[in-house]
Protein backbone atom coordinates (compact mmCIF):
# COMPACT_ATOMS: atom_id res chain seq x y z
CA UNK A 1 0.00 0.00 0.00
CA UNK A 2 2.88 2.41 0.64
CA UNK A 3 4.74 1.34 -2.41
CA UNK A 4 1.55 2.24 -4.15
CA UNK A 5 1.11 5.67 -2.66
CA UNK A 6 4.58 6.63 -3.33
CA UNK A 7 4.27 5.71 -7.21
CA UNK A 8 1.39 7.87 -7.50
CA UNK A 9 3.01 10.58 -5.65
CA UNK A 10 6.02 10.43 -7.69
CA UNK A 11 4.85 9.80 -11.35
CA UNK A 12 1.95 12.98 -10.40
CA UNK A 13 4.73 15.40 -9.27
CA UNK A 14 7.03 14.48 -12.57
CA UNK A 15 3.91 14.82 -14.73
CA UNK A 16 3.01 17.76 -12.95
CA UNK A 17 6.78 18.89 -13.32
CA UNK A 18 7.15 18.07 -16.61
CA UNK A 19 4.15 20.65 -17.29
CA UNK A 20 5.27 23.52 -15.29
CA UNK A 21 8.85 22.87 -17.61
CA UNK A 22 6.98 23.82 -20.69
CA UNK A 23 4.63 25.92 -19.20
CA UNK A 24 6.97 28.27 -17.49
CA UNK A 25 7.59 31.58 -19.09
CA UNK A 26 10.85 32.21 -16.99
CA UNK A 27 13.82 29.65 -18.52
CA UNK A 28 14.92 29.60 -14.81
CA UNK A 29 11.86 28.45 -13.08
CA UNK A 30 11.64 25.92 -16.34
CA UNK A 31 14.84 24.55 -15.56
CA UNK A 32 14.00 23.99 -11.81
CA UNK A 33 10.84 22.06 -12.99
CA UNK A 34 13.49 20.07 -14.84
CA UNK A 35 15.19 19.08 -12.23
CA UNK A 36 12.32 18.75 -9.97
CA UNK A 37 11.18 16.15 -13.02
CA UNK A 38 14.36 13.88 -12.48
CA UNK A 39 14.49 13.69 -9.03
CA UNK A 40 10.90 12.45 -9.04
CA UNK A 41 11.65 10.33 -11.48
CA UNK A 42 14.52 8.87 -9.80
CA UNK A 43 12.46 7.52 -6.59
CA UNK A 44 10.50 5.93 -9.56
CA UNK A 45 13.69 4.08 -10.49
CA UNK A 46 14.29 3.31 -6.90
CA UNK A 47 10.55 1.58 -6.80
CA UNK A 48 11.24 -0.53 -9.35
CA UNK A 49 14.40 -1.70 -8.10
CA UNK A 50 17.16 0.19 -10.74
CA UNK A 51 19.21 2.31 -8.17
CA UNK A 52 22.01 2.15 -10.92
CA UNK A 53 20.05 4.45 -12.96
CA UNK A 54 18.38 6.66 -10.40
CA UNK A 55 21.93 7.32 -9.30
CA UNK A 56 22.80 8.14 -12.97
CA UNK A 57 19.64 10.60 -12.95
CA UNK A 58 20.76 12.24 -9.98
CA UNK A 59 24.43 12.91 -10.90
CA UNK A 60 24.55 13.26 -14.49
CA UNK A 61 21.33 15.02 -15.18
CA UNK A 62 20.59 16.60 -12.11
CA UNK A 63 24.37 17.65 -11.40
CA UNK A 64 25.44 18.34 -14.86
CA UNK A 65 23.20 18.99 -17.48
CA UNK A 66 20.50 20.83 -15.60
CA UNK A 67 23.00 22.84 -13.66
CA UNK A 68 24.75 23.82 -16.79
CA UNK A 69 21.67 24.91 -18.41
CA UNK A 70 20.60 26.72 -15.69
CA UNK A 71 24.43 28.83 -15.39
CA UNK A 72 23.87 28.95 -19.15
CA UNK A 73 20.33 30.53 -18.93
CA UNK A 74 21.56 32.96 -16.20
CA UNK A 75 24.58 34.43 -17.67
CA UNK A 76 23.75 34.31 -21.50
CA UNK A 77 21.91 37.57 -22.57
CA UNK A 78 19.15 36.01 -24.40
CA UNK A 79 15.93 38.28 -25.67
CA UNK A 80 13.22 35.71 -24.43
CA UNK A 81 10.97 38.26 -25.34
CA UNK A 82 12.24 37.95 -28.94
CA UNK A 83 12.16 34.13 -28.70
CA UNK A 84 8.73 33.70 -27.30
CA UNK A 85 7.43 36.05 -30.23
CA UNK A 86 7.56 33.21 -32.76
CA UNK A 87 4.96 30.95 -30.60
CA UNK A 88 2.28 31.26 -33.00
CA UNK A 89 4.04 30.81 -36.05
CA UNK A 90 5.42 27.41 -34.59
CA UNK A 91 2.07 26.42 -32.81
CA UNK A 92 0.65 24.19 -35.93
CA UNK A 93 3.54 22.49 -36.19
CA UNK A 94 4.35 21.96 -32.73
CA UNK A 95 0.65 21.03 -32.46
CA UNK A 96 0.68 18.45 -35.50
CA UNK A 97 3.91 16.93 -33.54
CA UNK A 98 2.08 16.52 -30.45
CA UNK A 99 -0.66 14.56 -32.03
CA UNK A 100 1.62 12.16 -33.86
CA UNK A 101 3.42 11.68 -30.43
CA UNK A 102 0.09 11.13 -28.75
CA UNK A 103 -1.14 8.68 -31.33
CA UNK A 104 2.24 6.88 -30.88
CA UNK A 105 2.19 6.53 -27.15
CA UNK A 106 -2.08 4.88 -27.48
CA UNK A 107 -0.79 2.28 -30.08
CA UNK A 108 1.70 1.31 -28.08
CA UNK A 109 -0.45 1.21 -24.84
CA UNK A 110 -2.71 -0.21 -27.19
CA UNK A 111 -0.44 -3.19 -28.29
CA UNK A 112 1.27 -3.84 -24.78
CA UNK A 113 -2.31 -4.41 -23.86
CA UNK A 114 -3.17 -6.40 -26.63
CA UNK A 115 -0.31 -9.05 -25.50
CA UNK A 116 1.55 -11.28 -27.77
CA UNK A 117 4.84 -9.23 -27.39
CA UNK A 118 7.37 -11.80 -25.37
CA UNK A 119 9.79 -9.28 -23.82
CA UNK A 120 11.42 -11.77 -21.90
CA UNK A 121 12.14 -14.16 -24.69
CA UNK A 122 14.18 -10.87 -26.39
CA UNK A 123 15.68 -9.82 -23.11
CA UNK A 124 19.01 -11.22 -21.99
CA UNK A 125 19.48 -13.96 -19.68
CA UNK A 126 20.07 -12.67 -16.19
CA UNK A 127 20.87 -14.35 -12.82
CA UNK A 128 18.52 -13.06 -9.52
CA UNK A 129 21.37 -13.27 -7.86
CA UNK A 130 24.00 -11.60 -9.21
CA UNK A 131 23.50 -7.50 -8.17
CA UNK A 132 21.82 -5.23 -10.17
CA UNK A 133 24.42 -3.19 -11.21
CA UNK A 134 26.71 -5.93 -12.12
CA UNK A 135 24.38 -7.67 -14.38
CA UNK A 136 23.93 -4.41 -16.19
CA UNK A 137 27.58 -3.67 -16.64
CA UNK A 138 28.08 -7.69 -18.08
CA UNK A 139 25.29 -6.89 -20.61
CA UNK A 140 26.53 -3.32 -21.58
CA UNK A 141 29.72 -5.01 -22.30
CA UNK A 142 29.01 -8.07 -24.04
CA UNK A 143 25.50 -8.23 -26.03
CA UNK A 144 25.41 -4.46 -26.68
CA UNK A 145 29.00 -3.73 -26.58
CA UNK A 146 29.01 -2.58 -30.35
CA UNK A 147 25.42 -0.38 -29.55
CA UNK A 148 27.48 1.33 -26.09
CA UNK A 149 30.63 1.76 -28.81
CA UNK A 150 28.64 3.41 -31.31
CA UNK A 151 26.53 6.15 -28.86
CA UNK A 152 30.62 6.35 -28.01
CA UNK A 153 31.23 7.60 -31.47
CA UNK A 154 28.15 9.81 -31.69
CA UNK A 155 29.52 11.68 -28.43
CA UNK A 156 32.34 12.18 -29.99
CA UNK A 157 31.72 13.79 -32.93
CA UNK A 158 28.88 15.69 -31.39
CA UNK A 159 31.66 16.81 -28.85
CA UNK A 160 34.54 17.40 -31.66
CA UNK A 161 31.48 19.69 -33.75
CA UNK A 162 30.84 21.93 -30.80
CA UNK A 163 34.45 22.62 -30.44
CA UNK A 164 34.73 23.04 -34.46
CA UNK A 165 31.42 25.38 -34.08
CA UNK A 166 33.04 27.53 -31.02
CA UNK A 167 36.29 27.96 -32.67
CA UNK A 168 36.35 31.54 -34.86
CA UNK A 169 38.69 33.61 -35.93
CA UNK A 170 38.73 37.16 -34.24
CA UNK A 171 40.60 40.12 -35.28
CA UNK A 172 42.20 42.55 -33.10
CA UNK A 173 43.29 40.12 -30.38
CA UNK A 174 46.76 39.63 -29.32
CA UNK A 175 47.65 35.73 -29.03
CA UNK A 176 49.82 34.64 -25.73
CA UNK A 177 53.30 33.69 -26.53
CA UNK A 178 54.24 31.23 -24.04
CA UNK A 179 58.02 30.43 -25.56
CA UNK A 180 58.53 34.77 -25.29
CA UNK A 181 56.93 34.86 -21.91
CA UNK A 182 59.48 32.16 -21.27
CA UNK A 183 62.54 34.13 -22.38
CA UNK A 184 62.12 37.06 -20.73
CA UNK A 185 64.38 37.84 -18.25
CA UNK A 186 63.51 39.86 -14.75
CA UNK A 187 65.55 42.99 -16.16
CA UNK A 188 63.93 43.08 -19.21
CA UNK A 189 60.59 44.09 -16.93
CA UNK A 190 61.78 45.76 -14.08
CA UNK A 191 63.66 49.42 -14.14
CA UNK A 192 65.17 50.44 -11.33
CA UNK A 193 65.76 54.60 -10.79
CA UNK A 194 65.99 56.94 -8.15
CA UNK A 195 62.59 58.96 -7.95
CA UNK A 196 63.29 62.69 -6.79
CA UNK A 197 60.80 63.57 -3.85
CA UNK A 198 57.40 65.78 -5.43
CA UNK A 199 57.79 64.09 -8.74
CA UNK A 200 55.74 61.60 -10.29
CA UNK A 201 56.69 58.53 -12.39
CA UNK A 202 57.45 58.84 -15.78
CA UNK A 203 55.93 55.71 -17.65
Amino acid sequence: MIQTLVFYLFATIVIAAGVMTIASRNPVHSVLWLILAFFNAAGLMLLVGAEFIAMLLVIVYVGAVAVLFLFVVMMLDIDFAELRAGFAKYLPFGTLLALVLLAEIIFAVAAWNAGGIEVSAKAAPTDPNVPNIELLGTVLYTRYLYVFEGAGLVLLVAMVGAIVLTQRTRRGTRPQNISAQNRRRPEDAIRNIEQPVGQGVEL
